[in-house]
């Protein structure tokens, strides 16, 4: 078993998932992070998998929402997912859109970031090896997640998604608490010029804490430490952000990793639900 410094982890009916301790001690607030295990798929997929369109079969993954919301006291059936596609594009989901990219047709596309300030909605960010940035504001009882692959954290993903928690429901930054989620460390993910030069592009970064050249044009990036610099520059408190310390790629038996199985595999949750 995997030991975390960040993380509390859970099993509750041999489903395992990951919650960040300022979050629960918050209160007014419900969620988690998958793993691989507690579900139903089967081969690359296996076994707790909640993508439609790897080739799992959809009864499997109607199966593993089910087991993973009861798992943490939710209702599957209130899950609300988006249409990701590495964008900044956020929307503001209510009580009509529940159920929609799951178990009904969605009616929009192209979104990376979902935000509510009604009770009982689950928010969720699939990934495998991106990473997913949950957030809540206990004074206005706003709750949001986003999906921040390199292209959504150059994007400011997190920083968008907390200027719409303040321009709609009036949150503000310094009370907002953020969870950084399990993805790939920096030990394991390498990228290129193109991508550094997009990071380059924020000049408020610290590069030399976000990535370190390897030479031949090749680098190790840390979208952790980028996208929590990018929250800072947004106006989160440093003591009001959680960051996980467990890699995706490193951990591939226990999570879904794109980079560690070539694309053969499974699709991780982040979920949040305002109680």
């Amino acid at each position: 078993m995997i030991i975390s410094k960040t993380l509390n982890r859970h099993e509750n009916d041999g489903v395992v998932y990951y919650t960040f301790p300022k979050l629960e001690s918050a209160g007014g607030n419900l969620h988690a992070f998958s793993t691989r295990l507690g579900g139903i798929s089967t081969g690359d997929c296996a076994s707790m998998s909640f993508g439609f369109s790897l080739g799992d079969n959809r009864d499997n993954v109607l199966e593993n929402y089910r087991r993973f919301c009861a798992a943490f006291c939710v209702k599957a059936e209130n899950a609300v997912l988006s249409q990701q596609t590495h964008t900044a594009n956020l929307r503001i989901v209510t009580k009509d859109d529940v159920g929609k990219g799951i178990f009904r047709e969605r009616d929009y596309t192209d979104i990376d970031g979902l935000v509510t300030n009604e009770t009982d909605i689950v928010l969720v960010t699939q990934y495998a090896d991106c990473t997913p940035l949950v957030f809540f504001d206990p004074v206005t009882k706003t709750v949001a997640t986003s999906h921040a692959g390199w292209r959504g954290t150059v994007a400011e993903i997190g920083k968008k998604t907390v200027e719409l928690m303040s321009k709609e429901f009036g949150a503000k930054p310094e009370n907002i608490l953020v969870g950084i989620g399990p993805n790939i460390g920096v030990c394991c993910y390498e990228v290129d010029d193109p991508v550094i030069n997009e990071i380059n592009k924020l000049l408020y970064l610290d590069f030399n804490s976000c990535y370190t050249s390897k030479g031949n044009g090749k680098y190790m990036l840390d979208l952790r430490e980028t996208n929590r610099q990018i929250l800072l520059n947004s106006g989160i408190k440093t003591e009001n952000i959680d960051v996980a310390d467990l890699c995706t790629c490193c951990n591939s038996d226990i999570f879904h990793s794109h980079r560690a199985t070539g694309g053969k595999r499974g699709t991780l949750a982040a979920m949040i639900s305002l109680k």
